[in-house]
């Protein structure tokens, strides 16, 4: 640090908090090279941002995820349990009926949970079929059985048919991952599909006003650079919510026994995120608890201002009102309460 309270570039940096203009592509390169003290400097300039231009009230965004269609996905993503390609221990089965996923939803809604995905496997619609048309059906169902609840989803690639009736049927937000950098995708998460078909999804999304969730899994082979690169990758494609994973590695798949990231790796990443995104939802995902544990709060403080709770698709996460009890003593670390 060359004897200074605070990297020089971490002082260029501060540009952001006073403009709220993202850092420069640049920018973010050389600041991924902070070691030691500088990191913590780092996520404190990243929370600042967070709470100046994303969540200016202290709020947090929660949301919590069904798994309505689970396994005999035909695509061959590494990291994931569902795949047919892998050989995985998972539960299979086809997409739940109107009871359960309203019961699953009242569940959350009850604790005050406003945001609740949809989730299918499979490589997605891209042309209207039955089972999309009972997908659409739900969601219009449980906007109007529970008022105030955002209805959202994640259905793979779309069409232009489906993406337009996910708008007229007023989905709140549409999940669509692009995982890694667009150099990385097809040798580190799939060659079934390109993600091209996934960005072309989120271009269609957008064209019907639709918000869009799109974020990254870390964890599964890339460099930090390449986690820079995707992030810039969604900044031009503005996205709204930015949910980030980190790999949990799952038996049977092609990640099982991965070496976990380093902890210093993992909030850099969120912190380089929000400086890229100043005001936008930044979710931590996948990974909180079983891979962060003890550090899942500094995440929070890395910038974040959103998690998924309840549990994830094909792993368990943590109790809503444990998240709940998380969130009010993070509100402190806001000046806000």
């Amino acid at each position: 640090m060359n004897g200074a309270v605070i990297d020089p570039l971490i002082q260029e940096a501060y540009g952001v908090l006073e403009t709220g203009r993202s850092v420069s592509y640049d920018l973010a390169t050389r600041l991924a090279t902070l070691r030691g003290e500088a990191v913590m400097d780092l996520l404190s300039l990243a929370n600042k941002v967070k709470n100046r231009f994303a969540a200016p009230d202290g709020a947090l965004h929660s949301c919590s995820i069904l798994n309505a269609k689970s396994g005999a996905c035909s695509e061959n993503c590494r990291f994931c349990a569902q795949s047919l390609h892998n050989q995985a221990d998972v539960e299979s089965y086809s997409l739940l009926d109107r009871s359960k996923v309203f019961e699953a939803a009242g569940r959350v809604y009850a604790k005050g949970i406003r945001h609740f995905g949809i989730v299918t496997s499979g490589y997605g619609y891209r042309k209207v079929n039955k089972e999309f048309q009972l997908i659409i059906d739900l969601i219009t169902g449980l906007r109007e059985e529970y008022p105030g609840l955002k209805v959202c989803a994640s259905l793979g690639v779309l069409g232009s048919d489906s993406a337009a009736l996910l708008a007229d049927a007023g989905i709140a937000h549409y999940n669509i991952n692009l995982q890694v950098s667009p150099d990385r995708y097809r040798d580190l998460i799939a060659d079934s599909h390109s993600q091209n078909d996934r960005i072309e999804t989120i271009r269609l999304l957008r064209k019907h006003r639709i918000a869009v969730c799109c974020g990254a899994i870390l964890g599964v082979g890339e460099t930090m650079q390449e986690r820079i690169d995707l992030i810039f990758v969604l900044q031009a494609l503005d996205v709204a919510v930015i949910p980030l994973n980190v790999l949990v590695p799952v038996d049977g798949t092609p990640l099982e026994g991965s070496t976990p990231l380093a902890v210093s790796d993992v909030v850099k990443t969120f912190a380089l995120c929000r400086l890229a995104h100043p005001d936008k939802v930044i979710k931590f995902a996948a990974g909180r608890e079983t891979v962060m544990k003890d550090f899942q709060g500094l995440l929070m403080l890395a910038g974040a201002n959103g998690f998924l709770t309840g549990g994830y698709l094909t792993t368990r996460g943590r109790d809503v009102a444990d998240d709940q009890a998380f969130m009010e003593q993070l509100t402190h670390f806001s000046g806000r309460s």
